[in-house]
């Protein structure tokens, strides 16, 4: 019977340890779905090829995550496999078979009810999420993934000097969404920080500007000098830009539509 009881601690410690896992590789930006999925794989040594498995190895702490969890995995389905073992063949203390099978089965029951209850998950995420921010240092998100940097996209810090056309500009009058640009936050002059400005934002001389958007479309405002010539450089961006979405937006398309049959 000590076996069984074994087998069932086994069992509650791979759970727990998948569920630390998951949580862990939310915080490095995966999403709860990718992250349990890919914790999963991991313990079992399934080792799902797909593209999530590579944003997973060329990311340094998931890519740790990970093959800890390898580790971890082995020696818990040795240990299982031992302990189940030796909890049906080996010397019982004169329990029956159908007694240690029926203790066994009781065991994964309610192990199965706490891992499908609401509360119980709240509550166990709630904890170890306080404990890794408490004892860990995991928050290492990966940008390009969560803002899906492929291409000719960026994130870049944009440093605005006095003589350049957007500063002392308000973000509305400058209009860069209509270039395809999007400015996620301001590191004012004074050291200062502004996240997610508004229309109403003055871009003051000497501020570095955090902006989103094609790689084409920064390198162009970079040269961007207060000039009329700037004025024409910019209608000529936003022309540019409705020609690349029109064509991002085509090609979405005819992903997501199929084809009508004739």
């Amino acid at each position: 019977m000590v076996a069984i009881l074994t087998l069932l601690l086994v069992v509650t410690v791979s759970l727990l340890v998948t569920r630390v896992a998951t949580i862990s590789l939310m915080h490095t930006g995966m999403s709860r779905s990718m992250a349990r999925f890919q914790a999963r794989s991991a313990f079992t040594g399934a080792g799902f090829t797909t593209s999530e498995s590579e944003d997973v190895v060329n990311h340094p702490v998931r890519r740790r995550i990970i093959g800890l969890l390898m580790l971890l995995g082995n020696a818990g389905l040795v240990t299982a496999v031992s302990t189940l073992i030796l909890g049906f063949v080996g010397r019982s203390g004169g329990s029956s078979l159908a007694a240690r099978a029926g203790v066994l089965l009781l065991g994964l029951g309610l192990l199965f009810l706490l891992v499908r209850s609401a509360w119980v998950d709240r509550h166990l995420s709630r904890t170890i999420d306080w404990a890794l921010r408490r004892y860990t240092d995991l928050d290492v998100k990966d940008y390009g993934t969560l803002m899906q940097l492929i291409g000719d996209y960026r994130v870049v810090d944009f440093a605005v000097g006095k003589k350049h056309w957007m500063a002392g500009r308000t973000l509305a009058e400058l209009e860069l969404r209509e270039e395809g640009i999007i400015v996620l936050g301001l590191k004012m002059p004074d050291g200062s920080y502004l996240g997610a400005p508004n229309g109403d934002c003055r871009v003051p001389p000497g501020a570095t500007a955090v902006i989103y958007g094609r790689h084409s479309s920064i390198e162009s405002l970079g040269q961007r000098k207060r000039a009329a010539a700037a004025e024409a450089e910019h209608r000529a961006a936003v022309e540019t830009q409705e020609k690349v979405r029109e064509h991002e937006e085509r090609e979405v398309g005819e992903k997501v539509v199929p084809p009508k049959e004739s």
